[in-house]
């Protein structure tokens, strides 16, 4: 079990009620297999059946309760999983929106999703079976022992000798266990990853012709994961044959110590049947948590990934704290960066390094450069995605130390290369960021967008279904719906990061015109290597190798002839 499970909230009330129901089991088991062995010799004694309805009566009792228990630990258990379950995917969510576009990029889209979706249900099974299971395993053998001693010395010890065996076994072939599960793991993240990179990348190989030869790739990654799947499925049948093996030599050897004393008549009928009943039953518990193993270690460790997500900690208390959640951008408004810089690795380059300046109001800031500059890792510093490993961020007189803060996020709108659309409804990827918005509103946002004869030519116009599971769009269809999304919501602030990097040049034209739109009265950070947008832009952030290489407007760069105008003539764009 793992220690991250105390700290769900709601778990130490669940853990005792479970106690106080395992030990009243475990009193049941023993008082049935007292009572029931009571009756059997009786009636092998040859004493009448009518004289045993009494004891039967009460084994019948306690066999009933031992079952209720049995239920409501169940139920307790369930309701608990499901509460922290639907808490832990909040919880995810929540967390992977403050992350960002970049950690899903590093960790895997499929991974993720099949994580959120599979994982919490492994984990629910995980929580679901681990905390009764464990609470029977510390209470109910002791129980047993102790009354097993009581009424027989010898019987007791062999089964305390042999308990110490079983569990280290099951130590030893859990160990060997978990390194095919980790494998499996790893195995089905790729394939997760890989699937979803051949979903979003299949209308690409289909028109290159390479869908068919692509599809050898998908078998070999999906036979590693069949047969690491096959590896683990031989060792869970492994484990629970030695755990059954190891259990019936232990009751073989008390019921063999039994029967020879019974012959020597150094035993009475009565203590053996107790004895021999409760033997099972003080290894029972053990036998299920080693049988439940294999079910829980993967939502074991599909919560510990879960945890290690939450626990992603982007130094972000103080920040969110300084800045309150009702935080508006103003014409008045100013943000100033100071001595930013970004180091993914401790001994590799600096993605950004020093980085400096200032904005103020409703301004247009173009962020250009070459590849590899710095510019979407300055995007995703701006829109609170990354926490810088050095510098200050400003705002409005308040030291920050990044922009993770709930207050200036909830400011911003991010459009990025390839915006994400979801499986439902036009409609409902338009609201992306207001869920509230009701159809005209939508439909305004749509227009405003250009996507109105589009919308007009769909069956279920703004209901119908979109995204993989159905109508597909284009790059430009989708670079619209983005552009709805920032058109719906009344955000000041808006983050775009290469939004048009991949469309044809005649679409790009189109989506700057309806973008025009969009930029009044809003701060505007615009990255791309695009050098049309230019001048458009009321400053220009030049990047060159993480850092600002030069600021201002385009005529002053152009005619400063630096980094900005070297580019110009690199790209062979005409001079104005």
């Amino acid at each position: 079990m793992g220690k991250d499970l105390f700290g769900f909230k709601g778990v130490k009330p669940v853990f005792a009620m479970t106690a106080v129901l395992t030990l009243v089991q475990s009193v049941s088991i023993i008082l049935l297999a007292t009572w029931l062995a009571e009756v059997i010799s009786a009636l092998f004694a040859g004493q009448p059946l009518q004289e045993q309805f009494g004891k039967m009566a009460l084994f019948l009792f306690a066999f009933l309760v031992r079952q209720l228990c049995s239920v409501a630990m169940q139920r307790l258990a369930y309701g608990f999983a499901e509460t922290t379950g639907t808490d832990l995917r909040q919880q995810v969510m929540t967390k992977l929106f403050q992350l960002g576009p970049r950690f899903a990029k590093t960790e895997g889209t499929g991974n993720l999703v099949t994580l959120v979706l599979d994982g919490i249900s492994q984990f629910r099974t995980y929580v679901e079976l681990i905390i009764p299971r464990m609470m029977g395993t510390a209470i109910t053998p002791v129980l047993i022992v102790v009354y097993i001693f009581m009424k027989d010395q010898a019987s007791a010890v062999i089964l305390i000798v042999t308990m110490p065996i079983l569990i280290a076994f099951m130590i030893l072939i859990g160990l060997a266990t978990k390194k095919h599960t980790d494998k499996q793991f790893e195995s089905y993240r790729k394939l997760s990853n890989h699937f979803v990179d051949s979903l979003r990348g299949l209308e690409t190989l289909k028109f290159l012709g390479r869908s068919r030869s692509h599809s050898d790739s998908i078998e070999q990654v999906s036979d590693r994961y069949r047969s690491a799947t096959m590896k683990t499925l031989r060792m869970a049948f492994l484990s629970s044959f030695a755990l059954d093996f190891f259990t019936m030599l232990s009751v073989a050897s008390v019921a063999v110590s039994l029967g020879l004393r019974l012959i020597n008549g150094e035993m009475i009928l009565e203590t053996a049947l107790v004895v021999l009943i409760l033997a099972p039953e003080y290894f029972l518990p053990v036998r299920m948590v080693g049988s439940d193993y294999h079910a829980t270690l993967k939502g074991k460790e599909a919560g510990q990934a879960m945890q290690s997500i939450i626990a992603q900690e982007m130094n972000t208390a103080e920040a969110s704290r300084d800045v309150s959640k009702g935080y508006q951008w103003t014409p008045e408004s100013i943000l100033t960066l100071s001595g930013i810089s970004v180091q993914h690795e401790v001994d590799g380059p600096h993605s950004l390094n020093d980085v400096t300046f200032e904005v103020s109001g409703m301004q247009k800031i173009g962020i250009i450069g070459e590849s590899g500059a710095g510019k979407s890792t300055l995007i995703d510093v701006l829109g609170g995605f990354l926490h810088p490993n050095a510098g200050t961020c400003t705002l409005d007189g308040q030291r920050l130390e990044s922009l993770q803060a709930q207050g200036w996020r909830k400011e911003t709108s991010y459009i990025p290369q390839h915006p994400y659309i979801f499986n439902m409804s036009l409609a409902d990827n338009v609201r992306f960021y207001a869920p509230d918005a009701s159809d005209e509103r939508v439909l305004e946002a749509v227009t405003a967008a250009g996507l109105r004869d589009f919308v007009a030519s769909l069956p279920s116009g703004l209901h119908e279904m979109i995204g993989n599971g159905g109508r597909q769009l284009s790059g430009g269809q989708e670079q619209r719906v983005a552009l709805a999304r920032a058109f719906l919501n009344d955000r000041s602030i808006i983050l775009l990061d290469e939004p048009t990097a991949h469309l044809d040049i005649e679409t790009e034209y189109e989506i700057k015109a309806t973008m025009r739109s969009l930029f009044q009265d809003k701060l505007v950070f615009l990255a791309t290597h695009r050098l049309h947008w230019m001048p458009d832009m009321d400053v220009i952030v030049v990047m060159d190798q993480g850092r600002v290489a030069e600021i201002g407007t385009h005529e002053q760069l152009v005619a400063k002839q630096g980094v900005y105008y070297s580019l110009i003539i690199s790209e062979g764009e005409e001079v104005q």
